[in-house]
């Protein structure tokens, strides 16, 4: 059962890893001071997530948290591809969408492990929740504020949405060894979280005008496989960015 216990906490601690680094971006570049201030802290808080789920397979005397983030292949990782997405010509509201669809995920999947039959873990979704509500408070707002705003603004959100909204399907591709998972008590089905998913952005993207059919099991297709290790095209340019410091000394230690 260790083998299905890493697979499910590196899905959750690489999405997370991989969406701090990609909220980092930001900094500097936000529309607004709040903003930027408000996408470093997320970052931060992100990858500070990364490392806790990373910390309890450490605790099991699997790879150090170092060593899950910056020497496994690009293959090894188990993170959506929506996380993997690059901040495409900076465009605010991709990333304020991006932020909002994932939060939403976050929520329910803490929520799920908070009710989980592993201790471990059941009390470190407790505690990322008092964080994580900060998050999908920031996120609301602003999807909210903007999605009744102007025009343009409306228009804005909305493309973005047409653009991300088959890959945050895809945050509830099945894991492998799902079955085990499940059974064990550790989370709820990926269908089932997918659900929950929906039932909490639906009023919301609705309420803006900003919602849509569900992407069908085609577009779907082309956006899996994340859970499985195969990466998008974007992300081998983002690993060797994010691992650049730790390969330059690969025997240091920070």
């Amino acid at each position: 059962m260790i083998e299905a216990l890493e697979i499910l906490v590196l899905s959750l601690a690489d999405d997370d890893l991989i969406m701090g680094h990609r909220h980092a971006e930001w900094i500097g570049l936000g529309p607004i001071l709040e903003e930027d201030i408000a996408f470093a802290s997320i970052a931060q808080d992100e990858t500070g997530h990364a490392q806790a789920y990373y910390q309890l397979l450490t605790d099991l005397g699997l790879s150090t948290p170092d060593e899950y983030a910056f020497k496994r292949k690009a293959s090894a990782f188990r993170c959506a591809h929506l996380v993997e997405l690059p901040n495409f010509d900076y465009d605010y509201a991709v990333a304020l969408m991006r932020h909002f669809l994932y939060d939403a995920a976050e929520q329910v999947r803490l929520q799920a492990l908070r009710e989980g039959t592993y201790d471990p873990l059941a009390g470190l979704a407790d505690r990322l929740l008092r964080e994580e509500k900060y998050h999908w408070l920031h996120a609301t707002t602003w999807i909210q504020r903007l999605g009744h705003s102007t025009e343009e603004a409306h228009l804005r959100l909305r493309s973005a949405m047409q653009q991300l909204w088959p890959y945050a399907w895809a945050l509830f591709e099945p894991m492998p060894m799902e079955t085990e998972m499940v059974e064990a008590g550790w989370i709820a089905p990926s269908a089932s979280l997918r659900e929950k998913w929906v039932n909490l952005i639906q009023p919301i993207l609705e309420e803006t005008n900003l919602w849509l059919s569900p992407p069908t099991e085609e577009t779907l297709l082309a956006v899996r496989g994340g859970r499985q290790g195969h990466r998008s095209p974007f992300f081998e340019s983002l690993l060797q960015e994010l691992t650049e410091v730790s390969a330059s000394e690969p025997e240091a230690e920070w």
